[in-house]
């Protein structure tokens, strides 16, 4: 009884099948939309993840100033770091590894006819050690070149690309600003993080070069500090704290002038947001299935008007009422389960292509699928119950007599 049901429930649907593949448009858009912001939402979750501990999931970073994760390292200057202070959190903090300075800016590289604007990096080696630069080519810098701040630097791949093709870089002469600096390393590629910056976008030179001859200035823009092997970055942060407070002569009480973030909470952080983001826009994307049922519902009353003559018959030579409602009710579950599945497939392609586009990993979550899918056929038994209870509650009389 059940088959024969469904036998006759497709036909009728598949007798008008451009209407009701407009009918159900709502609901494929819905559960594709649903789907593709979820796998996309996922997919970029896990890229963070993954910048992260390309970065190191033990690295930390200290600057200037408070509330830096909004503004950037901005303190003011006596709020503003040194490479003594530096050296100090090196050699007090048994919980870390290492700690490098880093100062920072933009300028523009030049070589022969070719310019690139890019940041310039001024640390040293330990810089290297904390955020996980392998080199390509060439060598980092010798300690006499730190020392005497020496016109010498290492580019990215981004930066040799730009300027130099497919030849190799280390050897020539690059100007920055009015500074010529001879390249002595090419760093690994990393690639484009999860917001699509370029990692490879950078040149490297000693900071004290950097300072003397770039920024006019002695600041250190932030400091990062990787924690040693079995050591928590919560721990690490604490210690960094009171650290930090004791050599800025902070006294009790008083609110701190830097600001100590810890790489794995800034994953968190922005994981979160992606969540959310997700959440919001999947669920301005699921009221396309609430519109998709009212148009099942909408269909399935018309479908009754013009069958009116149908059902008398059928309840005249003995059809029973909850038959009828069955039948109309199996048609439109079946309704929004082609819809259902239809969106699926659109989802999944979707999301397959975001996350090329955006170069993310393709990571559909099978829960999300069931959840629509059986979402979508509970859409078809809200929606379709009261057409068809309007059908199996006719008169016979008058369903017989009905033009």
């Amino acid at each position: 009884m059940l088959w024969e049901t469904i036998r006759l429930a497709v036909q009728a649907i598949f007798r008008n099948a451009l209407r009701s593949f407009l009918t159900v448009l709502g609901i494929v858009i819905g559960v594709g939309a649903v789907i593709a912001m979820v796998t996309v939402g996922q997919g970029s979750a896990e890229q963070v993840t993954a910048d992260v501990e390309k970065l190191g999931s033990n690295m930390l970073m200290i600057m200037p100033g408070q509330d830096a994760m909004e503004r950037g390292p901005s303190g003011t200057v006596d709020q503003m770091f040194t490479i003594r202070l530096n050296d100090l959190i090196d050699e007090q903090l048994s919980v870390i590894e290492v700690a490098a300075p880093v100062s920072m800016s933009r300028a523009r590289a030049v070589f022969g006819n070719e310019n690139l604007r890019t940041d310039i990096v001024g640390t040293d080696n330990r810089y290297f050690d904390v955020a996980r630069w392998e080199i390509a080519s060439g060598r980092l810098f010798e300690r006499a070149e730190l020392h005497a701040g020496r016109p010498v630097c290492v580019i990215g791949e981004t930066v040799r690309r730009e300027l130099f093709g497919a030849a190799d870089p280390v050897g020539e002469v690059i100007r920055i600003k009015t500074l010529s600096c001879d390249i002595i390393g090419l760093l690994d590629s990393k690639g484009a993080s999860t917001f699509g910056s370029d990692q490879d976008d950078f040149v490297v030179m000693p900071i004290r070069t950097y300072q003397r001859r770039i920024a006019g200035n002695t600041d250190v823009n932030l400091i990062m500090v990787g924690a040693r092997d079995g050591v928590s970055t919560e721990r690490a942060k604490e210690e960094i704290e009171g650290v930090m407070r004791d050599l800025r002569r902070i006294g009790r009480g008083e609110e701190d002038d830097f600001t100590v973030l810890d790489m794995k909470q800034i994953a968190t952080m922005l994981s979160g947001i992606t969540s959310v983001l997700t959440g919001l826009l999947s669920a301005v994307a699921a009221v396309s299935l609430l519109v998709g049922g009212i148009g099942i519902m909408n269909i399935m009353l018309v479908s009754v008007t013009e069958r009116t003559r149908e059902i008398g018959i059928r309840l005249a030579i003995g059809a029973q009422a909850r038959q009828v409602l069955m039948q109309f009710l199996v048609e439109a579950i079946i309704l929004s389960l082609f819809g259902g599945l239809i969106g699926i497939g659109l989802g999944l392609g979707l999301g397959f292509i975001g996350a090329n586009m955006l170069a993310i990993p393709f990571r559909p979550d099978p829960n999300i699928v069931l959840l629509a899918f059986a979402f979508s056929a509970a859409v078809g038994v809200v929606f379709g119950y009261f057409p068809a209870r309007r059908a199996a509650r006719m008169n016979p009389i008058d369903a017989l007599r009905h033009e």
